[in-house]
């Protein structure tokens, strides 16, 4: 089973304004971030003690606040401040952040407009979430049985506290002993994976759905543009279904916790090689070396 692997040793935690102790760090029961999934978060890296593409997380973070009318107590430049400091404050060269923000304490009813004030946490942590060796063999993928809703129904382009669309078929995916579950939406094309952005190789050419058929707008997805372009590989958005995947010569997921690592089994079929191929190795190589400049 793989699963997310952290360190516990926690200094501070940035909450509403003050770096408290992690015993300190508490919310209300009644906040609609615990009772209704009613929030939005942002999980960054940092290396070598600086937030990779901090301006872009949080940029998607307010983007998602605005969609869902969250009024935030603190600017964007105070947040990105927040961040920076939480890092200080817990002195580690390399880690992960998780930074939520609730619609704030509220009563037990859905108006939002009982949520006088926002409240906002983040927190610092070690993270692994995949081993080493898993860089190099791949991670095996499954075909969720869970669709990616339709736009109207949840924006994907939300990274908003209600994850249960994920995290069911994330269960599929453990149940059978793969490491991810491939995502379709309703129209039976490829959206994304439960928490990382799809990509494959064919010919040379690295291509990932386009956000309108359901995915996020990650931030390392966006990394994998600026590093194909910088290497000289055409990287292009292209509609896919299964068929695509398998008859792939690459595959490879990104996200800010799995940074870049290749796929190479779709539903026990073997995609490519069946090991991480040289563009993924190429993209991955880059990656290691940004992330530090």
């Amino acid at each position: 089973m793989l699963a997310f692997t952290f360190n516990f040793f926690i200094m501070k935690i940035w909450l509403d304004g003050k770096l408290v102790d992690p015993s300190e760090a508490t919310v209300s029961v009644f906040d609609h971030g615990v009772l209704y999934g009613d929030g939005v978060f942002e999980g960054i890296r940092f290396y070598s003690g600086k937030v990779f593409r901090l301006e872009e997380h949080i940029v998607r973070l307010f983007d998602s606040m605005r969609y869902l009318n969250v009024n935030c107590p603190w600017s964007f430049e105070e947040v990105c401040q927040a961040t920076k400091d939480t890092v200080a404050a817990n002195g580690m060269e390399d880690g992960y952040i998780r930074l939520v923000v609730t619609r704030g304490k509220g009563d037990l009813g859905l108006n939002p407009r009982n949520c006088p004030k926002p409240s906002m946490f983040i927190i610092v942590q070690n993270i692994a979430l995949y081993p080493a060796e898993m860089y190099e063999n791949g991670l095996s993928l499954i075909t969720s049985t869970f669709r990616r809703p339709n736009p109207d129904i949840l924006c994907p382009q939300v990274k908003s506290l209600n994850y249960l669309n994920g995290i069911s078929a994330k269960m599929e995916a453990v149940a059978q002993g793969a490491g991810e579950a491939l995502m379709l939406n309703q129209r039976g094309n490829v959206a994304e994976c439960t928490g990382d952005n799809i990509f494959i190789v064919r010919n040379g050419v690295v291509m990932t759905p386009p956000l309108t058929e359901g995915a996020l707008g990650g931030i390392t997805r966006h990394a994998v543009f600026d590093i194909c372009a910088e290497l000289g590989i055409t990287c292009i958005e292209k509609v896919m279904n299964r068929f695509d995947v398998l008859s792939a010569d690459e595959c490879f997921l990104t996200g800010t916790a799995a940074e870049v690592i290749a796929a190479t089994s779709l539903d026990g079929r073997k995609i490519g090689s069946g090991v991480a191929g040289p563009v993924t190795g190429r993209i991955l190589a880059r990656f290691r070396t940004l992330v530090r400049e």
